[in-house]
Order: C-alpha cells, then sequence, then structure tokens
C-alpha cells in the first residue's frame, strides 16, 4: 500500500546534502517534498500541516555531531512524526473485572466487519480467551450464515436469534455468562451510506450491551471517505479504536495516516491479506518504518515464532549442520515460510532491502513448482536425493510438470547448499573447540586441519527465479554468494 510513498521518501533522503547543519531554508526545500509525497498518497491536508510543523521543529537549527548526518536527522524526524500521526503507541487491550468484556463491531456494508469479526475472536483465542461471536447483522441476507461458518473455522462459537438486532444482542451477554465466556464479538449490521437508521440501531445496541471497546471497521481503499465515516461513527458511538483492513492493497495508504489526526481514536487492529490469520494489533511505530524503508523486523520475528515450532527448527538446524538434512525437511521449511505470508510481504520487513528488490514481484508459483518437484519424488528419494539417476528425474518432472532440467537444478543445488551448511557446522565446532579452556599437562596436536573448508563462490538460485535474477541483475544489484 505504501510502496509509492516510500519511493517518494527514499529519493528525497538520497537528495540530502550531509551538511552538519540545516539551515531553515534547506528545512523548507525538504518540507515542500515531504507535503507533495504525503498530499499524493491522499493524507489529510490538515493532517500534512501537522506533519510539516512537526518535522520543522526537529530539524530547523540542529546542531549535528558525531557521525549523525543531516539526512539521518530528517529521516529520523520524519519516522517520529509519521509515528505520532499513526497513534504513537499499540492500543492495549484490558479485560472487564467481571466478565464479559464486550466489543463492539461497526461500519459500512462491505468493509469486512464479518470476516473482521471472526478474524478478532481468532486473535483473542490466542491471547488465552474464551469468545463468542454474537451475529446481530440481521439486516445482510446469509450474514448470520457467514458467521457461522467463520466461527467454525476459528473455533469459536456462535450465537444469533430470529428477534431483531437489539434483542440478540442482550440475550447474548447471558448466554456468554452462562457458558463462561468471557469476550463477547457483537457484529453488526452496515449500510450502503451512513443514515438515521443505521446510526440509532447501532447506538440501541450499544446502549443495551455497554460494550467495553467499540471498534469501527473501515475499507482502507475507500481513502479520504474512510476519514469521513469515522467522524460520524465516532460522533454517534464515541469509538474506542479503528480496524483498517485491505492493508495490503493497492490505495495510497491515506487514510492509515489520517484517520487517528483527524478522528482521534487510534488504529486498534489491521487486517493485511483475506485469510484468517492475516490479522494482528497495529504498531505505528512498525508502519512508519516500513514506509521509511527501514523493515519491521519485530513482526517478522513474530511471525517466525508462530510459524516455526522451536523444537522442530532447532532439531532441523542440528540436522543441517550435521549435513543429515532431507528434502523433507526442505519441505517442511517451505512450509513454515508460507505461513508467515507472501513472499513479497516478508521482503518489504526487511531492513536495508533495495528499491529494486521489494519492487521485484515474487510469486508464491516459484515456491509451488519447487514443492511440486519434492512431493512427486518417494519417501526413499527425499531422504537419499542421490538415488535419482536420468530416469528417475524424467518420471519426477512428469508427476510435477517441469522439466527433467529444472529437477537436476533443484538437487544440485540442495546438495551444494547441504554440504555448504555442514563444513560451516565443522568450522562451528572447531571454533568452539580451539576457543574452550585447555586442560592442564601433555596435550596431543591438531586433529583437523586449520581454517573451514572453503565452497567456491557461486550464486544460489531456486528453480523458476531465473527471471528473479534477471531483473536484479538488470538493475545493478549482485546476488549474495555463498561461500
Amino acid at each position: 500500500m505504501f510502496e509509492t510513498l516510500s519511493d517518494r521518501f527514499d529519493g528525497i533522503f538520497k537528495r540530502l546534502r550531509n551538511q552538519s547543519r540545516l539551515t531553515e531554508t534547506e528545512v523548507d526545500e525538504v518540507l515542500r517534498e515531504i507535503r507533495v509525497a504525503l498530499l499524493e498518497a491522499d493524507v489529510n491536508v490538515g493532517v500534512v500541516r501537522t506533519l510539516q510543523a512537526r518535522i520543522r521543529e526537529r530539524c530547523v537549527g540542529v546542531d549535528l555531531t558525531g557521525p549523525l548526518t543531516s539526512s539521518q536527522l530528517v529521516i529520523k524526524a520524519v519516522n517520529d512524526a509519521l509515528t505520532e500521526a499513526l497513534g504513537g503507541e499499540t492500543l492495549s487491550i484490558s479485560y472487564a473485572s467481571k466478565p464479559p468484556t464486550v466489543v463492539l463491531m461497526a461500519g459500512l456494508q462491505g468493509a469486512g466487519k464479518t470476516t473482521n469479526s471472526a478474524k478478532l475472536a481468532r486473535w483473542f483465542r490466542a491471547q488465552g480467551r474464551n469468545p463468542l461471536l454474537v451475529g446481530a447483522d440481521l439486516q445482510r441476507p446469509a450474514a448470520v450464515e457467514q458467521l457461522r461458518t467463520l466461527a467454525g473455522q476459528v473455533g469459536v462459537p456462535m450465537f444469533s436469534a430470529d428477534t431483531d438486532p437489539v434483542s440478540v444482542a442482550r440475550a447474548a451477554i447471558d448466554e456468554a455468562r452462562r457458558t463462561g465466556r468471557d469476550v463477547v464479538i457483537v457484529d453488526t449490521a452496515g449500510r450502503l451510506s451512513i443514515d438515521a437508521e443505521l446510526m440509532e440501531q447501532v447506538r440501541q445496541i450499544s446502549q443495551a450491551v455497554q460494550p467495553d471497546y467499540t471498534f469501527l471497521v473501515i475499507d482502507a481503499m475507500t481513502g479520504q471517505d474512510a476519514v469521513t465515516v469515522a467522524e460520524n461513527f465516532h460522533a454517534a458511538l464515541e469509538l474506542d479504536g479503528v480496524i483498517l483492513t485491505k492493508l495490503d492493497g493497492d490505495a495510497r495508504g491515506g487514510a492509515a495516516l489520517s484517520v487517528k489526526e483527524v478522528v482521534g481514536c487510534p488504529i486498534a487492529f489491521a487486517s493485511t491479506g483475506e485469510k484468517l490469520e492475516d490479522f494482528d494489533q497495529f504498531h505505528p511505530d512498525r508502519l512508519a518504518g516500513r514506509i521509511l524503508g527501514m523493515g519491521d523486523v519485530l513482526t517478522l520475528i513474530e511471525k517466525a515464532e508462530d510459524a516455526f515450532e522451536a523444537d522442530e527448527a532447532e532439531a532441523a538446524a542440528q540436522r543441517l549442520m550435521e549435513g543429515t538434512f532431507t528434502l523433507d525437511d526442505f519441505l517442511d521449511q517451505m512450509q513454515a515460510i508460507k505461513k508467515m505470508g507472501k513472499l513479497s510481504s516478508i521482503v518489504g520487513m526487511l531492513p536495508g532491502i533495495p528499491k529494486e528488490v521489494r519492487d521485484v514481484e515474487i510469486g508464491d508459483k516459484e515456491v509451488g513448482r519447487i514443492e511440486a518437484i519434492i512431493r512427486s519424488m518417494t519417501a526413499g528419494e527425499r531422504a537419499e536425493p542421490d538415488l535419482i539417476d536420468t530416469s528417475r528425474r524424467q518420471r519426477i518432472a512428469h508427476g510435477s510438470g517441469t522439466q527433467p532440467t529444472e529437477v537436476a537444478q533443484l538437487l544440485a543445488q540442495f546438495a551444494q547448499m547441504r554440504k555448504m551448511m555442514q563444513q560451516m557446522g565443522q568450522g562451528t565446532i572447531r571454533k568452539m573447540k580451539k576457543k574452550s579452556p585447555k586442560k592442564k599437562g601433555k596435550g596431543g596436536g591438531r586433529t583437523t586441519p586449520k581454517g573451514t573448508p572453503q565452497v567456491a563462490a557461486k550464486p544460489y538460485m531456486l528453480p523458476g527465479l531465473d527471471p528473479l535474477a534477471a531483473q536484479l541483475e538488470q538493475a545493478g544489484i549482485d546476488l549474495p554468494e555463498l561461500r
């Protein structure tokens, strides 16, 4: 969503001169470019003026000492201003002293209230809570059935009744207390536009259940209209937070940067995909870092912790260092990486990635091709790739819809990777032995050759990713070499 804004900021920072002091004229010139970049990103005009004032205050007349350059000073000022505009800090969810904690979901039709109600229930469940989903949207056909289906997918009970929305919401609180559910998420009806009937119904539901949190679900693709919607709902319901959907879309991101400053309520959660697991708390500092191309290592670590089982990952790493890593292990690791999300989004979280690399489309179908090759092998072939001869390669290629040369390429690169990792593991063990305290008395001589064996430098590629290598080479970016 923020690729265009990130590219504009990147160009602005590169043009800054590394002087020991930023004059007011130089700051004004930078601020003009930042203003244009933010307006092009569909950020609210008032928010742009506020951001400019904050950046100016942090830059004008500041003496630069040590290794800090003017470019780094401006980057820090912009990062701080963006973080503040996005909410400053992550919204902390507290729970009612007397359960259940009630969450009311509001929004326009098509914004994704029902889906995000299920996503929110899944998030609460991951926090160790026992949520109950409530289908109070009796207006839209099949809305209750949709919520019931989603509730089954996330393993959460669902409550509804053929009465009226207010009665359903009120009865759901009694049901939650009876069944020991400590969180109640009420999915309300939406409309194509804001009207008096919608507001009155939502107000009545709110009065009936007295929610601890009222979240407004906003489609980030609607741009500045999303801010107007949030203002109207906030005036009627006193919102506690916003759930921003489709944050992975092609919109310019102005709604995300404007809603907190204009409406006054923070972005509580963000939906970054269609899957139920593509949902988490909104972290203003992390998004600001990603906009400025500084990556998002913390989110990447959290996704890795969710995707990889600690014991299994440790065992796989041990086998990799010992040289007993099999294609089955490799397939398991690829499956875990896919759980972390799209490869392009994972690359975007890495700090220091050049623009040319971030803009390259890394398709999941290339990973799927590798999986197809491995799955077309027998269990014995995956455990002992050396068994695969010409006829077996042809059979595997036919079964996976690939060419025998692609199968041979994967096997060769897997053997190279396994050999390299084994040598690295042996080198690590030797270094550990060398650093360990020596016992007194007569000792023997060296039992292993000095140094770590070297593998000839060779770019490591996966089958089907040759177009990616070509694009990077044309962009003047050298591929990393495995040694």
